[in-house]
Formats: structure tokens, sequence, C-alpha cells
């Protein structure tokens, strides 16, 4: 565990240190686009954070081949020097794009060729893991096809959802602490050798997430473009890849006692792909809407619009921070829930949890305008935005008519404010009329 958090804090330092830099390096090559008609922010910022991102996967792969027990990885599997390959090659897609802009269908085979280089250094799927009945092998052609179509998806669903500040960093970085956690334990818990890839890939995936991020919090100083988006779909892609097809269900087997036993404990592996179909659980939804939404509507499937779920959010009232929190809650209860499963499925515990969260979340959705207040030892814990208002003395008697005004946007308040309108009304012609019948008043033009 220490050389993964190692590896883990020069992935985040070497990220949020590079960040800055390329900010600047963005700004002067004019990689700032000007706003769109789908974009939320309103001032023009630079792009291209996916190269600090990419110098930040350099240096972790770089430092934990260096490492005693990690570095015997490099030695003994290629999927290392795959993964480097794949996405040297989607990141230099991504920086093009971000500069002059790429064509859609020329990214879609840009994507393809980057999964497919990676299949040609062994990072595919050789054969799904079913309890019971054994390894189901694959032939080469489908091995191939459901490899490229696994990267393939997982790149397109992080870019989709890479619509707010911190969003698509936010929710890589969540999915990605879910499968490190499972494939750690698959590794040291059952002692599944064939995990230390995905268990590497994960902790490097954090590493850029997190050191990407207080850049790119709203709001956003520098974007991570597709660049970044695309990057981090792929690292993620990638360990989902490794781990698939590698886990035997009857090592499980063995260590369980029972075959009942080992079928709860391989729910995320034995369903083909489940993990990481769970924890971009939200992204994949927003995904298939936009492709079934812009074909229904006649439009290409890549078109871009203001239809995902991050912009309904802000539709129906949620603030910026709010929908990238909710977001952020329902990813995390994907993904953490699929690895609670596949520890005890058997607990009603995690099932109470799981529902209580849920009705939580739902509570929280459809109340845009709800702001919760803490208990005042609790205030310096939370934003100022969260914390009771306090009324000082000194200003108190100043405000009392400020304070006896109804609130803007209730009814009492718009009732109000007509009266008010119409009484003004009524009073200034009733003067316009007594000066108007005054016999003894001359209403001079030029004052």
């Amino acid at each position: 565990m220490r050389e993964y958090l190692l590896t883990l804090c020069v992935t985040v330092a070497v990220t949020y240190l590079l960040t800055g830099p390329v900010r600047k390096f963005a700004i002067a090559a004019g990689a700032m686009p000007q706003i769109r008609a789908r974009d939320v922010h309103r001032e023009p910022t630079p792009r291209l954070g996916g190269i600090a991102m990419f110098g930040g996967l350099c240096a972790g792969l770089l430092v934990a081949s260096q490492l005693t027990n990690i570095g015997k990885l490099f030695s003994l599997s290629n999927e290392p020097r795959a993964l480097l390959s794949g996405a040297g090659l989607i990141w230099l897609l991504g920086v093009l794009d971000d500069k002059w802009g790429v064509d859609a269908l020329v990214k879609l085979g840009g994507q393809m060729i980057a999964a497919g280089v990676m299949v040609l250094q062994g990072l595919t799927i050789l054969w799904l893991p079913v309890p019971g009945v054994g390894n189901v092998s694959l032939t080469p052609l489908q091995s191939t096809l459901l490899t490229v179509a696994l990267v393939v998806i997982t790149i397109n669903a992080v870019n989709f959802v890479d619509g707010l500040d911190g969003l698509a960093s936010g929710m890589v970085c969540i999915a990605a602490v879910a499968f490190f956690m499972y494939a750690y334990r698959m590794w040291y818990g059952y002692g599944v050798e064939e995990a230390a890839p995905a268990t590497l890939f994960a902790a490097v995936l954090m590493g850029m997430c997190l050191g990407f991020l207080p850049h790119n919090i709203h709001p956003a100083r520098i974007f991570m473009g597709d660049s970044g988006s695309m990057l981090i779909g792929l690292v993620l892609a990638a360990g989902a890849v490794s781990i698939t097809g590698q886990v035997d269900p009857d090592r499980i087997t063995q260590h369980e006692g029972s075959l009942r036993s080992a079928v709860h404990t391989m729910v995320p592996v034995y369903v083909p792909l489940l993990l990481p179909l769970t924890v971009l659980a939200v992204p994949m939804a927003d995904l298939v809407l936009s492709v079934i939404r812009r074909t229904w509507n006649g439009q290409s499937p890549f078109a871009a619009d203001r239809g995902h779920l991050h912009h309904r959010l802000l539709e129906i009232g949620h603030s910026h921070s709010r929908a990238v929190l909710i977001m952020y809650f329902w990813s995390a209860l994907m993904a953490f829930s699929t690895v609670a499963f596949s520890v005890r499925s058997s607990s009603l515990a995690i099932v109470l949890s799981i529902v209580l969260l849920c009705a939580l979340g739902l509570v929280v959705l459809l109340l845009p305008r709800f702001t919760p207040r803490v208990p005042g030892w609790a205030e310096f814990l939370v934003p100022p935005r969260y914390r009771a208002p306090r009324r000082d003395a000194s200003t108190t008697g100043a405000n009392t008519d400020e304070a006896a005004e109804p609130p803007s946007g209730t009814a009492e308040g718009e009732r109000a404010r007509s009266e008010a309108s119409a009484a003004g009304l009524n009073g200034a012609t009733a003067v316009g009329e007594g000066q108007r019948s005054s016999p003894g008043r001359r209403v001079d033009s030029k004052g």
C-alpha cells in the first residue's frame, strides 16, 4: 500500500504543479475558444489541461517502475507500456482538437486506433469468467471487438459528461477510488496477481484527477479539454479491460469454500464489464440518452446540445456547485454500492443504507431552492452559504424597513409591490390634476 500511496502522491504533485504553466501556455497558444451556445461559463477559459494530466500519468508510471514490488509488474507484464502507448495517441488527438478542432468521425477513428494499439500490445479481454462454467474463451476477433467497444464507449461517456467545472475529473476520481478498492482486494485479499495492473492504473488515475481538480473547480481557471477527458476515459477503460478476463472464478471458489459465496464475491467480474459500467453509470446513462435524443430529433449522435443531465439540473434551479455535487453523489452511490455488494451481498444493512441514500438523493434533487442550515457549532466546517445569517445590533434599527418588506419572488411581495405601484401612480395622477386645476400656478417647462 505504501508504494501505491507514493505513486499517487507523485502523480498528484506533478499534475498540480504542471497545470499552472500549462494554463499560461494555453493562453499564449490561443487555445481559448469562443463561448458557444451550449457552454455554461461566461468567459473564455483556456483548455489543454490534458497536457498536465498526461505529465502526471508519465511521472506516476515512471516512479512505479522503480519501486520494489510494483516495479516487477513492468517486467512481467506489457500492459503498462500498452497503456502508455494508447494514452499517448489519444492525448495527441485531444491536443489537436483543443487547439484547432477535429471532426467527430475523425476523433472516433482515432479512439479506435488507440484502443487497437493497446490490443496489439496485449491489453485485451481474452476470456470472460463465469462461475460454475469456467473461463469462456473468446476468439481473437471477439476479443478485439469487445475491447475496442469498451474503450470507445468509456472515452465518450467521460467526454460527454465534461460540461461543468470539476464534473468529469471528480466523477472519474470517484470511479477510480471504487475500482482501486476492488482491484486491491482481488490482489491482496485473494492472491490474484493478474489484478496488479488494474490496481496501478486506478492509483495513477486518482492522482491525475486529484492534481487537476483544484484548478478546475468552479469557477474553473482551466479546462481539461478533450486532451484530458479522453485521456482519463482511456485510463479508466484500460483498468477495466485489464481486470476483466484475468480473474479465475475457481480460485475465488477455493478461497470462499463454496460456489455461492464465490458468486457473491465475483459480482463485479462474472457479469462481464459490470463494475466499469457501474462506476460510470451516470455518464453512461447520459451518453445513451444523448444518442437517443439526437437521433430522434434527426441530428447526428455527435452533435452538441444543452440536453445533458448537468444542463437539466441547472434548468430546474440548481446552482452550478450543487449540480456538480449531485452528480458526485449519484456516481459514488452507484460505484461504492457495487463494491459493497461484492464484499457482502447478503447484508441487509447495505441494502437499507442504499435505499436511504437514494431517498436522500431524490429529496435534494427535487428541492433545488432548499439551502440547508447547520448548527452554530459546526458552521466553521461548511462554506458560508450554509451558515445562518447573523444580525448586527447596530444595524437592526436601520434595517427595520428593509426587514418589513416582503421577500422578493413571493406572492405577498409581488402583491405588495403592485399595490405600491398603483398607489404611486394614483398619487402622481392626482398631483398632475391638481396642478392643472390650480388657477394661481403655472408650470414652466424651463423650470
